[in-house]
């Protein structure tokens, strides 16, 4: 019996291993994770895209009215449409957005009559494939996606006045009618800012069943028999017979450049393919990004949570440019409205996404962050400098100049085949010069540049913020000039600028604060008061923000032991606040409030790397012990699944890199800094044909220890690794014990890079 038992449960742990990843990745994705958010509390302020991996248009059921950033509400109970988005995220809004809906019986299209209940139960969402019941009408919306364009199919119940309302919405729209070829055609300017006077998005239409009535729509005024509008919120109707159960397939594609552009989209994306042919070839090329990076365990929920987060790594920034007739990249400037060659891209903030997107597009997906920097160029020769919040041109939110890291980081990690020289060019200027607006370039650079900080007493809001962030884009651009062998003062220039965050340490409270422009710090600063001298954020979570030296953050703090207790206290401290500066609670600090960690604020992301300074002081299980603590209680493939915003693929990124063992602390350096595996193995796939293999067979709920790893047989004591060395490929084998290791990464040359130690 007991040779018996030991057969039997050998089987199961077989068949426990074979099938702990028996999915295609694509099928763990939820898109709706994160979707359940308000205004005053994000779990993720995210929509369910369905779209391409960086696509130029996405698609999306859109339960908010025309206009409203949150597009589409876990909670909500009715769909109004579904929506052509290029939005990045509720705050930034939308542009280049129009809407179809079907419908039955009774005409209805203004958005609130021709709303329809649906439920979650009547809907699959999946980032190839998207489908709900629409109760009201008896009708079933199927949609599918390329690049540009989109193949819907509508399921119509038996009923003599079927129709599709097609929305182009409000601030100027047109539309017209071409029954003799079933099309529709027209164009929306509906934006947020950030572009060009003749901003136009051209959509087409193609319909595989001939138009019975023909009608539309001037905002709430219907107009029969009119087949061409323009209009300050243009639509269209069109209406026919259906059987029970007939499918009508719409084909979309649209074009920031022209009509024609449009129509070429259209015929180079969907040509003839079927409905299912396209299904099938979105799924592949799903599966095909998504499979550069194979994780194995036997914990559904975090596979989901896993691949979840990859999808929004590689949704944003999206393609701008389009093909043209003779095969030629070519984009629509959002800088001077002109058809330009090359490549663009657009929907990301710098601010969040420099410090764990961008480093996972070098390490997974280098050759797409080829052509985004390719599309920097060309921003910085039409708008004259770098964006930093592009949506789809220059927007005024957020500080700091860190297209400096973007930059850097991708040359650094080993990009090339593009002007670099040009690149390097804008990053000087953007460091000396302040832009047309207040986030772009550098807003208080004159008072940087001579005192080496933006003073607290001179009406430029967060200004300790802003000159933390200079200092660490110094370093970037430092490490940038000394690879392109600059001129030594202007080296020199960068490497004394890079040490000005020192000017910020207020040794009274033992944290960063304003500084006044005589040099005085307040006598009544108070570190846990929001925005003011910081960004959505206090001083607890932004004295972390000297990526390029920590050692010398810790030698201001008086070494080792009270660095780590000051980490520690992060933990500790009760979520306390002061919104005087904001008025009112903003939702980034409810959500640091409500998730029992203390003043540790993971919903936003200045504080998000603060975890792996304990690899700096001799204390890696802590950085163990944390990183889990956050992936486990902050992360779930739900939709209310994240901690705060999602951004863009930042906060995702932050879990794919910690899931993995490593994390991107100071992008602009080779190395990342070590934590420990989630998953019992993980396979990351690289360009160039080499494999890295993460093994932790012993890794568990309890076993999230580091006892010892070893690369490639060879013991190794090291708290990071090097980017150069993960590209030969090769194993990192990770023993998993439940109790940590006291003496395991404590001696200095186990410690990550910081300037101070590197001279």
């Amino acid at each position: 019996m007991k040779i018996k038992s030991l057969i039997f449960f050998g089987l199961i742990q077989y068949c426990i291993s074979v099938n702990a990843q028996v999915k295609e990745p694509v099928e763990y994705v939820n898109p709706l994770m994160g979707t359940q958010s308000l205004h005053n509390l994000s779990n993720g302020n995210t929509y369910p895209a369905i779209c391409r991996p960086w696509g130029m248009n996405f698609w999306t059921p859109q339960t908010g009215k025309m206009g409203d950033g949150w597009a589409y509400t876990y909670t909500a109970e009715k769909i109004r449409g579904f929506k052509q988005t290029h939005q990045p995220s509720p705050w930034m809004n939308d542009y280049g957005q129009f809407s179809i809906m079907p419908v039955t019986g009774k005409l209805a299209f203004a958005e609130d009559e021709r709303a329809s209940w649906f439920s979650h139960k009547a809907e699959v969402s999946k980032p190839y494939y998207y489908s709900v019941y629409l109760a009201d009408y008896d009708v079933t919306t199927e949609i599918t996606t390329t690049e540009r364009a989109a193949h819907f199919q509508i399921t119509f119940p038996e009923n003599e006045n079927s129709s599709i309302v097609v929305d182009a919405f409000n601030k100027g729209s047109y539309i017209k009618i071409i029954p003799s070829e079933n099309k529709i055609i027209g164009y929306t300017t509906r934006n947020s800012g950030g572009v060009p006077d003749n901003f136009k998005n051209y959509f087409v239409l193609y319909f595989d069943k001939p138009f019975a009535v023909n009608s539309t729509f001037n905002d709430k005024t219907l107009e029969k028999g009119k087949l061409e509008l323009t209009a300050t919120h243009a639509g269209a109707v069109v209406s026919f017979k259906t059987k029970k159960g007939e499918k009508v397939n719409v084909k979309i594609a649209s074009s920031f450049i022209s009509f024609e552009q449009a129509e070429l989209n259209l015929k180079n994306e969907l040509g003839t393919a079927s409905f299912e042919e396209t299904v099938a070839q979105s799924k592949n090329e799903w599966n095909k990004v998504l499979g550069k990076i194979t994780v194995e365990d036997t914990n559904e929920e975090q596979l989901k949570t896993f691949y979840s987060c990859l999808y929004r790594t590689v949704c944003f920034p999206q393609k701008q440019y389009e093909i043209n007739k003779d095969g030629d990249i070519v984009h629509y400037s959002p800088y001077n409205g002109k058809v330009l060659p090359g490549y663009m891209y657009a929907g990301t903030g710098f601010w969040d996404t420099f410090r764990a997107l961008y480093p996972l597009l070098n390490l997974v997906y280098p050759s797409i962050n080829k052509e985004m920097q390719e599309g920097l160029i060309n921003d910085y020769k039409e708008g004259g400098f770098l964006p930093e919040w592009s949506s789809p041109g220059f927007r005024n939110v957020m500080v700091g100049n860190n297209s400096a890291s973007v930059v850097s980081d991708a040359y650094m990690k080993g990009l090339r085949g593009y002007d670099i020289n040009t690149l390097y060019e804008a990053l000087l200027h953007g460091a000396n010069n302040e832009g047309p607006i207040d986030a772009v370039g550098r807003k208080g650079v004159q008072y940087y540049n001579s005192l080496g900080y933006v003073p607290y007493d001179v009406k430029i809001n967060e200004n300790a913020a802003r000159t933390l962030e200079y200092a660490y884009d110094d370093f970037t651009i430092w490490k940038l000039a000394k690879a392109l062998d600059r001129p030594k003062k202007e080296i020199n220039l960068l490497e004394k600028r890079m040490m000005n965050y020192k000017n910020l340490y207020n040794p009274s409270i033992g944290l960063m604060s304003g500084r006044n422009k005589d040099g005085s710090f307040s006598p009544n600063f108070n570190p846990f008061k929001w925005g003011d001298a910081f960004t959505e954020g206090n001083s607890w979570h932004y004295s972390w923000s000297v990526f390029h030296d920590i050692q010398g953050l810790i030698d201001l703090m008086g070494g080792e032991k009270n660095f780590t207790a000051k980490l520690d206290a992060v933990f500790t401290t009760p979520p306390v606040f002061d919104d005087s500066y904001y008025g009112s609670v903003i939702h980034e600090i409810r959500e640091m409030q409500i998730m029992n960690m203390g003043q540790y604020a993971h919903g936003n992301q200045p504080i998000q790397h603060m975890i792996y300074l304990y690899n700096y002081a001799g204390e890696p299980w802590k950085t163990q012990y944390w990183s889990r603590e956050v992936m486990n209680r902050l992360y779930k493939p739900t939709p209310d699944g994240y901690c705060g915003d999602e951004d863009n693929g930042q906060t995702s990124a932050w879990y794919i890199f910690s899931a993995m063992g490593f994390y991107p602390v100071c992008p602009g350096t080779e190395e990342y800094v070590l934590g420990a595996p989630l998953f019992k193995k993980t396979t990351l796939q690289l360009e160039n044909g080499k494999q890295l293999i993460i093994s932790a067979p012993d890794n568990s709920e309890t076993s999230r220890y580091v006892n010892e790893l070893k690369w490639d047989n060879a013991l190794y004591s090291k708290n990071y690794i090097n980017h150069f060395d993960v590209l030969k490929g090769g194993e990192l084998n990770f023993d998993m014990t439940s109790s940590p290791n006291l003496k395991r990464g404590t001696a200095k040359e186990s410690y990550p890079y910081s300037y101070s130690t590197s001279k």
